[in-house]
């Protein structure tokens, strides 16, 4: 059983910076970092080889900016900010995506989770009220979701949503191979492997008109390959980087 919240309060603003890969979001970055800042002083957005001016939009409202030269691929990217993130004495990151899909608001409920719970890995939930969802990507979803949860042994209704607040430590004490979408999945699988018990909160979703930047054949193709690729050894279970508690 996880402690009382009481005895596992943290301090979000020092120790926890909000981390946002994003690709050609010239129109969206500025409002994402501005409304972020409302909750968490750092944010750092991962530049993901943009032809537009993402990063410049992303530094006039105040990110810090990790930019790379070409299309890497939203794993790396997100790889890349983790790193950061650590070197700079971060314990805690939170992930959204920066076209405007994620509500800032929601913030508070993935840090009242984690102290609630101990977890280390909140993940945001959209199926709870997926109305709203493009059709295509609600079934996908939950056709992704139904697979990974059978693979991992793990109730996860949201396999794919990438509002997320890891404790780095141990994010960054797991085997994640994904360079590109397929990373959340990943992400989840190597979290329960290792033992670790993952949380779900609802979150609003805001789509906008914009076309997705999800590919339907070649990340669907990549998320298989990924799927049937044979699972590294799983870390070993050591508590030296428990965040609060929420080992399985």
């Amino acid at each position: 059983m996880a402690p009382p919240a009481s005895q596992n309060t943290v301090d979000w603003k020092r120790q926890c910076v909000a981390l946002v890969p994003c690709f050609n979001e010239a129109a969206r970055i500025g409002p994402v970092v501005a409304q972020v800042q409302g909750y968490l002083p750092k944010v750092m957005v991962v530049d993901d080889g943009s032809t537009d001016a993402t990063a410049e939009q992303a530094r006039f409202a105040g990110a810090e900016i990790i930019r790379f030269a070409k299309n890497h691929g939203k794993g790396n990217a997100l790889q890349a900010g983790w790193r950061r993130a650590r070197a700079l004495g971060f314990t805690w990151v939170i992930m959204l995506d920066g076209d405007g899909q994620h509500a800032a608001d929601d913030i508070p409920k993935f840090f009242a989770r984690a102290e609630l719970t101990g977890c280390p890995l909140v993940v945001g939930n959209r199926m709870a009220d997926c109305t709203a969802m493009p059709l295509l990507r609600r079934r996908v979803n939950r056709w992704m979701s139904r697979r990974i949860s059978r693979m991992t042994g793990a109730r996860l209704p949201d396999s794919q949503c990438g509002y997320r607040l890891a404790h780095l430590e141990t994010l960054l004490s797991l085997p994640i191979h994904a360079n590109r979408f397929e990373i959340e999945s990943a992400m989840l699988a190597a979290f329960c492997r290792a033992g670790w018990s993952i949380e779900f909160v609802p979150i609003q979703t805001i789509y906008q008109r914009e076309a997705s930047k999800i590919n339907p054949l070649t990340d669907t193709f990549r998320w298989l390959r990924w799927r049937l690729a044979p699972a590294g050894p799983a870390p070993a279970r050591t508590l030296d980087s428990a965040p609060l508690s929420g080992r399985t």
